[in-house]
């Protein structure tokens, strides 16, 4: 669905530049936004290393069960199909901490990673399940107690307080946060979107052998 729409969008863009006249624009604007990805992802390397190079030391050292042990009443309430002790859980907790810090392309790594193994739990290769679209609105909209990003980008543009934004992004982040997360699982109750739930899918059918 999604190369559909890239690609709807690109016509769209290619045939309005033509009749405005601004086809040169649209062509280089396509060029300069083509040379921005790779910048951004060979920028990526470096951060994936590391964060991957981190959680593999966190899982060695026993970190990640210790944080899991500390999150389990609230990943159950969250995810209550992933089975306890699953490394999902592990890697979705390294990129909730990682968003926590405002770190969003340190975040990035840890969440795809998460959503790599989360899918190993899907029985369905188009469909996402519950537990992807909770962990995606919760990565989407994270509460984010410490935007060391933005402070950095305040830092460097010489503002007189850059510390002054924590409890505004605190309240704002966390009010998206929740939003995010009661829409994912109030729409999981909707009839016609729980019918589409690949493990209910899956659930029926073995009721209906047995």
């Amino acid at each position: 669905m999604i190369n559909y729409i890239w690609f709807g969008l690109m016509v769209i863009s290619v045939i309005v530049g033509a009749f405005t006249g601004n086809l040169k624009a649209v062509t280089n604007a396509a060029v300069e936004s083509a040379g921005t990805a790779v910048e951004i992802a060979i920028g990526l390397i470096g951060i994936m290393a590391l964060w991957l190079g981190i959680m593999n030391i966190a899982k060695k050292s026993g970190l990640i069960k210790m944080l899991s042990r500390a999150m389990r009443p609230v990943s159950r309430l969250l995810f209550p199909n992933i089975p306890e002790g699953h490394s999902a859980i592990g890697s979705m907790l390294m990129n909730v901490s990682a968003n926590w810090l405002g770190l969003g392309n340190a975040a990035t790594p840890l969440g795809l990673k998460a959503m790599k193994e989360l899918q190993e739990l899907n029985p369905s290769d188009d469909t996402a399940t519950n537990a992807m679209v909770t962990f995606l609105a919760i990565n989407t909209a994270s509460i984010t107690f410490i935007p060391m990003t933005i402070i950095g980008i305040r830092t460097e543009l010489g503002a007189a307080n850059p510390f002054e934004i924590i409890s505004t992004s605190i309240f704002a982040s966390t009010c998206a946060c929740v939003t995010a997360v009661f829409a994912a699982k109030m729409l999981q109750k909707v009839p016609a979107i729980k019918k589409s739930d690949p493990e209910l899918a899956i659930a029926e059918k073995e009721e209906d052998d047995d």
